[in-house]
């Protein structure tokens, strides 16, 4: 019996192509150092595109005054006698309100890039799965610097001071900025549910506005409203860090405002950033 060998190689005759490595292997290459680079990098583009369109920062910069002026003059007579008081106890609410409402325009940058197909392009890159939405998050900073500096700078000319030392100070503005970026992750959910970049603003809204007014930004004294909504705000984390602020900037008891704001912030991101992933990857 005369048996026929096929080679396999020679002239002719083609090798088959090595199988690829399986995706996941691939992803498991990237490590910690790596996902935090790709989102820096990413972060840097998003903060050259506001260099390009200065336009996307107009609404932390007159947000801001226009919040301050309202409240300040509706409401500064009735509250606290008199507007120069009120101010005192105003300025630093408002630095967690607007910690709050500047997070809306990560959501709605976030939709039109997913639907203009920036993100599909991303995973053509050998980057993290998660370095778009980090950085994201990362560079939308800006908007916090921006909305922060007008609004504590339009404060101080009208009559706000600090009773506090540079590092309270310092304080204060950490802790709205890493209750910012928790935040910023309950935004990218927003934008990554929101059918379109316009229906961003307004789902956004649905949650923020209980949280922002049924807190203690507007008044310390929460003992005129009803028992429901006193209960509302002792839990409210905005409250938390309202009046942490207050005490980092114009003094008084602290108490565990601060220690809960962090503890909030820890538990936002617990939970929204695994939710965010988990919704990219099925949209993108």
């Amino acid at each position: 019996m005369t048996m026929q060998l096929t080679p396999t190689t020679g002239p002719g005759v083609t090798a088959a192509p090595a199988s690829a490595p399986p995706r996941a292997a691939l992803r498991h290459r990237i490590g910690f150092g790596q996902t935090l680079a790709n989102g820096l990098t990413l972060a840097w583009r998003n903060i050259m595109q506001l260099k390009h369109s200065p336009e996307k920062l107009l609404d932390v910069t007159l947000m801001p005054v226009v919040f301050l002026v309202l409240f300040l003059y509706v409401f500064g007579g009735a509250v606290a006698g008199s507007t120069h008081s009120y101010l005192e106890l105003l300025l630093p609410g408002l630095v967690g309100q607007m910690a709050i409402f500047a997070t809306m325009g990560l959501g709605t940058a976030l939709c039109e890039d997913i639907h203009k197909g920036v993100f599909d392009r991303f995973r053509s890159l050998p980057i993290a799965r998660s370095a778009p939405l980090i950085g994201t998050v990362l560079g939308d900073t800006v908007r916090f610097c921006v909305v922060m500096i007008v609004l504590t700078g339009f404060g101080c000319a009208l009559g706000f001071r600090f009773h506090t030392g540079p590092l309270d100070i310092l304080a204060a503005y950490g802790l709205a900025y890493v209750f910012y970026l928790a935040m910023c992750w309950v935004s990218a959910l927003v934008g990554l549910v929101a059918p379109s970049p316009e229906t961003v603003q307004g789902l956004s809204f649905i949650w923020f506005m209980p949280l922002v007014f049924g807190s203690s930004v507007l008044l310390s004294n929460t003992s005129t409203m009803p028992g429901w909504l006193q209960a509302w705000v002792k839990i409210n984390p905005v409250t938390d860090l309202a009046d942490a602020v207050r005490a980092l900037t114009i003094g008084g008891p602290m108490g565990s405002h601060a220690l809960m704001t962090l503890a909030w912030a820890a538990g936002i991101v617990v939970v929204a950033f695994p939710a965010a992933m988990r919704l990219y990857r099925r949209k993108v």
